[in-house]
């Protein structure tokens, strides 16, 4: 059983009406594109190209399982080194991709144009590690296998609620959105649409958590702990992977 778990300028700049271009619903980072073709590459080597036993055997060196913390490291290999990020890439299949690919191209692309990609690359891995071990904390001893990038999607769309929805309730401009103030924790919080989002967010999760299957299951438990510590760290430590010359509110 798997669980399925450029910075801103000055202040002034950014209450000016949006461009009148707009920005093309397909006109992702470089960098994001690259990160959407490896996760289908993964996914298209491991259920396509693999054998029974060699899928077995990349689950196990790739998934991230709890009990390998649950055990002496000593008496193990080393997968326990890179399994709580290689995990994130490896899904279970076509709807997993799918659903976790979407919600990285609407809230990945943001976070992403604001921070640049060393600090996207760096949110990345910690939020991967933070969702992982979150888990495994809840799970402690599990042998099941965890995988997929959703914890990484919560801890984006956590990020993006501390700037890419403005202050005034507005949505969320293309354009413009990661060029937005920075706003704290308690500002954010009052933010209407941020809180009407977050508060949806988790009811979804609460779902999932007592059992009932919304779209993106498929077919084993989700890894709804996962989603929850991966949205706290990129809503609570955003401003540790925002760039120093970010405007704050």
């Amino acid at each position: 059983m798997t669980h399925h778990d450029t910075g801103p300028s000055e202040t002034d700049e950014v209450h000016q009406p949006a461009p009148p271009q707009k920005t093309p619903v397909f006109n992702l980072p470089g960098v994001l594109v690259a990160i959407l073709g490896v996760l289908i590459a993964v996914h298209v080597i491991s259920t396509y190209l693999l054998s029974e036993d060699a899928y077995g055997w990349f689950l196990y060196t790739f998934g991230f399982i709890p009990l390998r913390y649950a055990v002496p490291l000593s008496q193990q290999g080393l997968e326990w080194l890179w399994t709580p990020i290689t995990y994130s890439f490896l899904h279970g299949g076509i709807e997993h991709i799918l659903f976790n690919g979407l919600w990285l191209m609407a809230f990945g692309a943001p976070v992403l144009r604001r921070i640049g990609t060393l600090r996207f690359i760096l949110l990345w891995c910690v939020s991967s590690a933070v969702a992982a071990f979150g888990h495994a904390f809840l799970n402690w001893g599990d042998v099941t296998v965890l995988i997929g990038a959703s914890g990484v999607v919560s801890a984006l769309m956590g990020a993006a609620c501390r700037f890419a929805f403005p202050a005034n309730g507005g949505r969320y401009h293309p354009a413009i959105g990661h060029r937005l103030p920075r706003q704290g924790i308690v500002e954010a919080l009052t933010n209407r649409t941020v809180l009407i989002f977050t508060l949806m967010w988790l009811f979804g999760n609460v779902l999932i958590a007592v059992g009932i299957p919304l779209f993106g299951d498929v077919g084993g438990e989700v890894a709804w702990d996962a989603h929850i510590f991966g949205f706290l760290l990129g809503f609570l430590f955003f401003a540790l992977f925002d760039r120093k010359d970010a405007v704050r509110a």
